[in-house]
């Protein structure tokens, strides 16, 4: 039993440091990085390949949330113009 959780333990080490090495290795810039990041959050990569409905429902709110935030900003922008 404590063989499995030290097993265990050791993969998410090791899953952990590779996640690091990739986000702090000097080839990528910060803004590849940050793209890529949000490509796969808005493509929904996290979510789980085998259920299609769920990964469709957050692909298309995630891209729904990004597009009414930008419309927040956009109006926020334009209604401080108008006041200035």
């Amino acid at each position: 039993m404590a063989g499995k959780q030290n097993g265990d333990g050791e993969a998410e080490s090791q899953r952990i440091l590779r996640r690091l090495a990739a986000e702090s290795e000097p080839g990528g810039t910060f803004v590849a990085r940050m793209t890529g990041r949000a490509r796969d959050h808005l493509s929904a990569a996290d979510v789980d390949s085998s259920d299609r409905i769920e990964q469709i429902g957050t692909r298309v709110g995630r891209w729904l949330a990004a597009a009414i935030t930008v419309a927040v900003l956009v109006g926020f922008v334009l209604f401080l113009m108008q006041r200035g």
